[in-house]
């Protein structure tokens, strides 16, 4: 099993050279909290591509959310050393359907998805779970703890999601560097007992 590490960040540390290097998908519906969970964890500055949100785009995305003013149009991007010889590079897609495409390109050469949920609004995330299956990603659900948002029992969620008993979930708060490295270290987990037995 690695040395998982990641709860400080040394933004000015680079890469050896010698490190595993794993593209990790953050989705998740619109709001759920994909750009807030990349800053939280990201040891390099994160790329945004975020923009301002607008009342000629309110009959396209949801108007629900009074606090969010940006929403993200194309991806966001961090890295993330999970331990000594595993590096992450985190590529956040946005959660509207009409950008799904986006997320169809950037699920190429992706080892798996994080899905970022809502509790709030889980019938957003079906469509994202729709996707990520059709493009067999193997996924790990994160259900995201907002202030205030109902708390469901994982038993609860599972019956909700229709999920498959060997399917993770877990609870985190995006906005902690260590709450979220923990979501990361139960995908990285699972993908690592998926992996075929290496020929003897």
């Amino acid at each position: 099993m690695p040395d998982y590490v990641g709860s400080d960040p040394d933004p000015g540390s680079g890469l050896r050279g010698d490190e595993t290097t794993r593209k990790i998908l953050i989705v998740g519906h619109m709001g759920a909290g994909k750009t807030t969970m990349i800053d939280s964890i990201s040891e390099i500055e994160p790329v945004r591509t975020e923009e301002t949100m607008t009342d000629a785009g309110a009959h396209v995305d949801r108007a629900d959310l009074p606090d969010k003013k940006t929403t993200t149009v194309a991806m966001d991007f961090g890295r993330i050393r999970l331990s000594n010889h595993l590096v992450l590079y985190l590529f956040g897609a946005p959660g509207q359907e009409r950008f799904f495409n986006i997320l169809e390109d950037l699920a190429h050469g992706a080892l798996g998805a994080l899905v970022l949920c809502d509790p709030r609004h889980l019938a957003d995330t079906y469509p994202i779970l729709e996707l990520v299956e059709e493009l067999g990603l193997t996924y790990t659900i994160a259900i995201n703890q907002f202030d205030g948002a109902p708390r469901y029992t994982e038993k609860r969620l599972r019956e909700v999601m229709d999920l498959a008993p060997d399917t993770p979930l877990v609870f985190c708060d995006a906005r902690s560097r260590v709450s979220t490295r923990d979501a990361l270290i139960v995908l990285v987990q699972d993908l690592l007992t998926r992996l075929p037995e290496p020929a003897r």
